[in-house]
């Protein structure tokens, strides 16, 4: 599983020109199923998002998390985010799972955000979606997580 995170002051999501989901102050979850991800990295990626400490504290050092700003967070299912460019220009989505798996995994990763108690909103899995956000920084972090198969 892979997802780019922003650090945002708000943003939403539309599909066909109407707003689907809005977050204030969060992060924004770009994220990309990877083919053979289990619950074993969704729960590493759940407990990563909740507890990266990209916030900051009173002297500006990033030392607080989502979870200490009961901030928000805005999923977005992003299979190009797994995109593949060892050779050539045009990417490769050959590692994303497929559709089916890939949808029941990200609503997984909701649910088990939700458990821990913060707000997760979502966008419409296979839509063509516009994003609107204000990043906040900018602070945008990539977070990966593969089976020891997957890694080298």
């Amino acid at each position: 599983m892979k997802a780019v995170i922003q650090r945002v002051k708000e943003a939403s999501v539309s599909v066909e020109g109407k707003i689907v989901s809005q977050i204030n102050q969060g992060l924004l979850v770009l994220a990309c199923v990877e083919k053979g991800d289990d619950e074993k990295i969704v729960d590493w990626m759940a407990d990563k998002v909740i507890n990266l400490r990209i916030f900051p504290d009173q002297q500006g050092k990033f030392n607080l998390s989502l979870k200490d700003l009961n901030g928000e967070i805005l999923l977005i299912s992003n299979f190009t985010v797994c995109g593949h460019l060892k050779k050539g220009t045009r990417p490769s989505f050959h590692l994303a799972e497929e559709p089916t798996k890939a949808e029941a995994t990200l609503r997984l990763l909701a649910e088990k955000i939700r458990q821990k108690g913060l707000m997760v909103k979502e966008g419409i899995f296979g839509a063509h979606m516009e994003i609107f956000l204000v990043n906040d920084g900018p602070v945008t972090i990539v977070l990966e997580k593969t089976k020891p198969s997957k890694e080298g």
